[in-house]
């Protein structure tokens, strides 16, 4: 017989749910668009009510390599986040600015 994961988790010691944790972050970390969506128990559907769109217009964003950042935006707050662009060198981080929003439109035009 299957056991719940929360009885599971409550036998295991706190280091190992420490590492768990970590494990997790890892994890999560780095995903693509379909599966961040996913984790925050999302539907197309519902993002795509949210976006003011169809539901085909959210699979062809998730699909895409490339897109307007004003797109990207827009999805990542759909799901209740921030973007923000980062530029990494050997040196260090910037945050890059200018970016900002400035169209209080949808950027759904792809």
């Amino acid at each position: 017989m299957a056991k719940k994961f929360s009885v599971l988790r409550d036998k295991l010691s706190p280091e190992a749910r420490a590492r768990s944790g970590e494990i997790f972050q890892k994890l999560t970390a780095e995903l693509p668009l379909h599966e961040l969506r996913q984790a925050k128990a999302l539907s197309q559907v519902k993002l795509a009510e949210t976006l003011h769109v169809n539901q085909a217009a959210i699979s062809k964003m998730e699909h895409r390599t490339d897109m307007y950042i004003s797109t990207l935006r827009d999805y990542i707050r759909a799901m209740g986040g921030d973007l923000e662009i980062v530029a990494k060198f050997p040196d260090g981080a910037v945050k890059i600015t200018n970016f900002a929003e400035r169209d209080p439109e949808p950027a759904l035009r792809e």
